[in-house]
């Protein structure tokens, strides 16, 4: 039986955004596939098609602000309805933030992070609190529930997501608008090696697999709770350690897993 609901997903093509949409699919829902390389959405696209449902793709770099003006308007051209948004795009970046770390990328980080999570919700939002119903997951990380040293930009950019996230559900409350916050801990993602933070110790941990991730968020979001973590692991970090100790403690903590190792 065909799903008429639409869902849009971002950082869509691997990864954990990847795994949510083949959730999405298997429930019937047609999707809206955003990353910025057009190739790997196609292989996406092809690996989804199995499930049977529409799947369109829209190439975009997130961190533009005209790309994401252009992603509004091209769902409002196409009479795109959606049922579910999906911030999921993100990415990281590691090192030691005065000596060795790029401004022009962390800028482009909070971009992406942190601006796009505005623009997106600002755009997409409204549409939904019109006709009363929808849902809405962000993805954001147990480290925005820490300070994270060698990680200081990231680790920033997650907990402004967490608390604009919290804000605007608090806003919504009396809307039919369920909002879902996940935060995952290390996973089986490119994450690390593109953060520059795989030769850290947080880097070659071991890690949770992105399907058991997306289907904890997924979950969280059908049923209607209001946040998730990657794995139980997670969960103790995020809610029992990182509430008990102070900001000090929790960044010294962390610097013990992601500070790099001296380069012989």
């Amino acid at each position: 039986m065909k799903n008429n609901k639409t869902a849009l997903v971002t950082g869509a093509s691997n990864g954990i955004g990847f795994e949510l949409a083949k959730l999405l699919a298997k429930d019937n829902y047609n999707l809206v596939l955003v990353s910025r390389g057009e190739e790997k959405l196609e292989e996406a696209k092809q690996k989804l098609s199995t499930y049977g449902v529409e799947i369109r793709t829209k190439s975009s770099d997130l961190s533009v602000y005209e790309d994401i003006e252009n992603l509004k308007n091209w769902v409002d051209q196409n009479n795109i309805d959606l049922d579910i948004l999906i911030l999921n795009a993100g990415q990281g970046y590691g090192g030691d933030f005065v000596h060795s770390t790029d401004l022009s990328r962390e800028l482009s980080l909070i971009r992406l992070n942190v601006d796009s999570y505005v623009h997106m919700s600002k755009l997409f939002l409204k549409d939904m609190v019109d006709k009363n119903e929808g849902k809405v997951l962000m993805t954001s990380s147990v480290s925005g529930t820490t300070p994270i040293p060698f990680e200081a930009v990231y680790g920033a950019t997650k907990a402004f997501v967490n608390s604009f996230f919290y804000a605007v559900r608090n806003e919504l409350k009396t809307t039919n608008i369920n909002m879902t916050l996940l935060m995952p801990g290390g996973t089986e993602t490119n994450f690390f090696k593109n953060a520059d933070m795989a030769q850290t110790k947080i880097g070659s941990m071991k890690k949770d697999k992105p399907e058991d991730v997306a289907e904890r968020g997924y979950y969280a979001l059908m049923s209607g709770h209001e946040y998730a973590y990657g794995s139980d692991d997670v969960e103790y970090e995020g809610d029992i350690l990182n509430r008990m100790q102070s900001e000090s403690q929790k960044a010294q903590r962390h610097r013990m897993i992601s500070e790099p190792s001296p380069k012989s």
